[in-house]
């Protein structure tokens, strides 16, 4: 009898400082093996692998020359949209995901969000099963300048903010991008540049405070996102049915 594998989820880290969190701890939690590789070792496929995570960094996705990795990392993006193996962009894996099929992403264009944010789900959002169960207005950890001003056809937009009109969306049935920060809880806000939110006009203990307060149902909202992206993995990866849970049940 050939024993059972957890499926395995490929993290791709662009940033030093903008590492996968708390995703690990609760994908590990769920059945799933998470193995995290910085930029510079992203792999051209997903072979292998059962789920590719994309996360952060402070550039945009076609910033060859500051991240030479960039490339690999969108034929890495196309190859698991063509093959239906469930991928999730976090604010700059989103903007990869949107400019590899065809969308624009445009620098320091709009209203910066920083710290604790309101994001509106759209009514699409409401057959998504990567945001099921959650409300149709959630707080989560917001840090970019950058943003998605257009998306392709056939893309479906899920969520909006006043600042920036996507804020999530998916591709085809498996590949979702997420601007916000689902992997970040309150406590991201006390590695940030006090003296450059300053000079922006920002207040970082007014910011930490909001996030604070936000954090406990933040923190739910964000794992039960995380819980059905390991849903979607779990089954894409043919786990027997006998073999399948609810991972959204336990949320604490």
């Amino acid at each position: 009898m050939t024993p059972h594998r957890s499926p395995r989820v490929l993290v791709i880290q662009n940033a030093e400082r903008s590492g996968p969190g708390r995703l690990p701890g609760w994908w590990e939690e769920m059945g799933l093996q998470v193995v995290v590789v910085p930029g510079a070792e992203t792999p051209a496929t997903p072979e292998g692998f059962d789920a590719v995570v994309l996360l952060g960094g402070g550039f945009l996705p076609d910033d060859d020359r500051h991240a030479p990795w960039l490339p690999v990392e969108r034929a890495l993006t196309r190859r698991a949209v063509a093959d239906g193996v469930p991928l999730l962009g976090i604010c700059l894996g989103a903007q990869v995901l949107a400019a590899v099929t065809g969308g624009t992403v445009r620098g320091d264009h709009g209203r910066p969000e920083r710290g604790s944010c309101r994001v509106s789900l759209r009514p699409e959002a409401e057959t998504d099963v990567l945001f099921a169960g959650l409300p149709r207005e959630i707080r989560v950890i917001q840090n970019h300048r950058d943003q998605i001003t257009e998306l392709p056809p056939g893309v479906v937009r899920l969520a909006e903010s006043e600042a920036c009109p996507v804020q999530a969306f998916r591709v085809g049935e498996r590949a979702w991008g997420v601007q916000f920060h689902p992997e970040a809880g309150a406590d991201r806000l006390d590695h940030w540049d006090e003296a450059a939110l300053a000079d922006a006009g920002l207040d970082l203990r007014a910011l930490r405070a909001e996030a604070e307060r936000a954090e406990p149902q933040s923190a739910r909202n964000a794992k039960r996102l995380a819980a059905n992206f390991a849903e979607v993995v779990r089954r894409a990866a043919g786990e027997p049915s006998d073999r399948l849970v609810d991972v959204r049940g336990d949320l604490s």
